[in-house]
């Protein structure tokens, strides 16, 4: 019988029929356990969804088995990853316990494109930043197509929580909108797409959009391509939490957030390895854009990711959820380089008219030492780090604000 988690290689691991969890958060899905994350009903493919539904990109950080969400649970923060990728000065080894500058700035309008309804979204993120002292959000729910079902048994709305949290933690000043989708079929969350472009269009005319969701490659995909065409407007698509290549990632139109693990020593960091579960690898069906000229790897096809962020189960994040979760766990997998990269591209200020524009710099900085840090080391699946663009980390990680 064909695995029901096939696409995401989650066959060899068995379903918790059960979570004895605390009576503050119950989910009535079945949880697939990898390694020691538990991975969501929502960010499994299923038989059936292929060109129809969307997952997402997350899984919870949970080495015991039970989620624990009272109180802070540790991880990265917005501060400690600050510090890593240079965006405020330095604190000697950036210990998470002892680095408190989070970012400024940011303008303009990053929309987080999600599916279904996340009621506490606003006081979820009030909380968010003042634990770690951010400033209070310029945020707003906006509906696609009328307000949408409850996401919080399908695990969308945990989601929610970390792609809002962490574009507002590295853009603090720009407007967060989080545009909901009826439901994760892909026409529902095109359509929200379509909302987000109409969105930045009458609020300011430049923007970015994160989309941390994603599928399967399909021979149909390039007609959706023009989804991610809006003047003044970036896109960002994760890459995937498995080998292989996902869409919207694959676009040639989007920007796509791959993966990397911190590694730490003694608590202080040393450097950055490929994710081993992160996604990459040479489109199928985009063709190889120009952006990508320069890359011997790739010959016709388009190559992902482009950027990288922190993803790994090795370095966990920090994302707070009262409404289904009831506090705060410890996430990670590519949906957290999605927002989190719109928000460090928003807050550069460059403002590039597209994807396109935006993809071009990067490319032409990449070996800059001053605005990207290239990851030489791990491997993803098949695939290997090293010196210059490679499948799993694109041309690295971000060093600063300049050259993007």
């Amino acid at each position: 019988m064909k695995s029901c988690v096939s696409r995401n290689g989650m066959g060899i691991f068995r379903i918790l029929l059960a979570i004895s969890l605390f009576a503050s958060f119950s989910l009535l899905n079945a949880q697939v356990r990898r390694g020691e994350g538990i991975l969501p009903d929502s960010s499994i493919e299923k038989p059936g969804d292929l060109g129809v539904r969307m997952h997402t990109n997350y899984l919870i950080y949970a080495p015991e088995g039970v989620v624990r969400p009272q109180g802070n649970p540790g991880g990265e923060t917005p501060a400690s990853l600050a510090c890593v990728y240079d965006l405020v000065s330095q604190v000697p080894g950036c210990p998470i316990a002892g680095t408190s500058l989070v970012p400024t700035g940011g303008s303009g309008v990053i929309v987080i494109v999600d599916a279904y309804d996340y009621p506490s979204a606003a006081a979820d993120l009030a909380t968010f930043s003042s634990e770690f002292g951010l400033p209070a959000a310029n945020f707003s729910v906006q509906y696609a197509n009328g307000k949408p079902a409850n996401g919080c048994r399908s695990g969308w709305e945990l989601e929610e929580s970390l792609d809002i949290e962490w574009a507002h933690a590295m853009a603090p000043n720009a407007q967060i909108v989080l545009m909901e989708a009826t439901s994760a079929t892909n026409s529902a969350l095109y359509s929200a797409v379509t909302a987000a472009n109409n969105y930045i269009v009458s609020h300011g005319g430049k923007g970015e959009v994160s989309m941390s969701w994603g599928g399967s490659e399909t021979r149909s995909e390039t007609s959706s391509d023009h989804y991610f065409t809006q003047s003044g407007v970036v896109y960002f698509a994760s890459s995937g939490d498995s080998p292989g290549v996902i869409y919207p990632s694959s676009s040639v139109n989007v920007v796509s957030a791959g993966g990397t693990q911190v590694n730490r020593s003694g608590g202080n960091y040393t450097n950055q390895t490929a994710w081993s579960d992160g996604g990459g690898g040479a489109s199928r069906y985009e063709s190889k854009p120009a952006f990508q000229n320069g890359i011997s790897l790739l010959t016709t096809h388009r190559g992902t990711p482009d950027l990288s962020f922190d993803a790994s189960g090795g370095s966990p994040v920090a994302v707070y959820n009262s409404s289904c979760y009831g506090g705060w766990l410890q996430v990670y997998g590519t949906s957290v380089a999605s927002p989190s990269l719109s928000g460090i591209i928003n807050n550069a200020g460059t403002f590039n008219a597209s994807s396109n524009a935006e993809n071009t710099e990067v490319y032409a900085n990449r070996t800059s030492t001053s605005d990207f840090t290239d990851i030489t080391s791990g491997s993803c699946g098949t695939h290997s780090a090293g010196t210059g663009w490679d499948f799993c980390t694109g041309v690295g990680v971000d060093s600063g604000y300049v050259g993007k």
